[in-house]
């Protein structure tokens, strides 16, 4: 066991409330993590503003309307659960999870928030309520900040399940530029084979660098943008994995001419056969980094530039690309809402026949889980209809 203490808060007098009160009051024992990192470890900018507004949240709690129609007064958290789970338990809108909580922008993008055991209770106190942590002795619930004993394995939950996303944290990959046409490539094969299995071995040519893994894709694809066709990124293929064998040299044939010798790699890992001209690139960190669903601070809007597998039409759990990124504001966590496009048609009761342009309609929600410069990947949590390429999203 290790003691592991959390970032300081204000600390509350400990109070006890009976487990047969009409409610169950309880004090906010959450320690939610470090301060946010970026993926390159800068740390995320806040505004006087921004904190302000926070602060405020985290006195007032939200409204007793926002709450789901059959919000349980608490709720045990078990393995398996995630935020998302969470939210939608206790909130109509589940992206409002940060403000239940009332915590602030400093905390919400890296929080380790709760754990499997803990009591999560339902302060409601006149027209507002708040989520807290609560921890059961005998017959009554005792609420505090503390610090928390706990296993070094045992993990806080996920923000959403991990599994949907997991695979795409280095397979799904945007290059800004065509970086992939002058990128290491395989040349040749064993036994004058044009395509290798899982174990096999490829000869490559390229500037290799240091590296010694390396991701496998097949002929990137620009992506555009659905309105001005403008070309925001390169998508390619993900093959699979290569391991660096044997380094590669120029050396003098028998004839007494240059001879290339490419470099060796052994293939680890496919999701399609490899095959002579796919290209590499060095694996990168993955970031596991987990992060609150929570709407983008400011209004945002945008249209999804292509669907992950070159599938027509997408649904749930599936990734789409979107035509925002990190300098439109886009951050991991965010969560966007799906808007389907109102078909056109002639109103029939009028006998000039005049075309009509129906309201466009909300049908489902995004959730970001991978930013680049200028689009981002996300993941479908919920939908009605399948969506295509061109559909719109907005703030939730």
């Amino acid at each position: 066991m290790t003691q592991q203490s959390r970032p300081a808060f204000k600390l509350q007098p400990i109070q006890r409330f009976t487990a047969r009160s009409s409610w169950l009051l309880w004090g906010m024992s959450a320690a939610l993590g470090l301060a946010a990192t970026q993926a390159n470890g800068t740390n995320f900018p806040i505004t006087p503003n921004q904190r302000s507004t926070a602060q405020q949240v985290a006195a007032a709690g939200i409204p007793l309307s926002e709450l789901a129609p059959n919000a349980p007064d608490s709720h045990v958290v078990k393995r398996g659960d995630t935020l998302w789970d969470i939210s939608k338990l206790f909130l109509k809108s589940p992206w409002r999870w940060p403000e239940l909580w009332g915590m602030n922008l400093e905390q919400i993008r890296n929080p380790h928030l709760i754990y499997p055991g803990q009591i999560l209770v339902l302060e409601r106190i006149g027209d507002r309520a708040r989520l807290r942590v609560g921890q059961p002795v005998g017959d009554t619930l005792r609420l505090s900040p503390r610090v928390r004993g706990t296993d070094i394995g045992r993990n806080p939950i996920a923000s959403i399940p991990f599994h949907l996303i997991e695979p795409f944290l280095n397979e799904a990959v945007i290059f800004e530029k065509n970086e992939l046409e002058s990128a290491p490539r395989i040349v040749a094969a064993q036994e004058g084979r044009v395509m290798m299995g899982k174990g096999e071995t490829a000869y490559v040519r390229g500037d290799l660098g240091t590296n010694t893994a390396y991701r496998v894709f097949r002929e990137p694809r620009a992506l555009l943008d659905p309105t001005t066709q403008e070309v925001l990124g390169y998508e390619a293929a993900y093959v699979g994995s290569a391991d660096y064998i044997r380094a590669g040299e120029t050396r003098q044939g028998a004839d007494g001419k240059p001879e290339i010798v490419p470099a060796t790699f052994r293939l680890t890992s496919l999701r399609m056969e490899a095959g002579v001209g796919d290209r590499l690139a060095p694996v990168q960190q993955r970031e596991f980094t987990n992060y609150v669903p929570r709407p983008p601070q400011n209004p945002i809007g945008g249209q999804l530039a292509s669907i992950y597998g070159d599938g027509l039409n997408a649904g749930q759990n599936q990734i789409v690309a979107l035509n925002k990124g990190a300098r439109d504001g886009l951050e991991r966590g965010h969560v966007l809402a799906l808007w389907r496009d109102g078909s056109r048609t002639l109103d029939r009761t009028d006998p000039a026949r005049p075309l009509l342009k129906l309201p466009d309609e909300r049908h489902g929600l995004l959730f970001v889980f991978r930013v680049f410069d200028r689009m981002s990947y996300a993941l479908i949590l919920n939908v009605q209809e399948p969506v295509k390429i061109g559909d719109r999203f907005t703030q939730p």
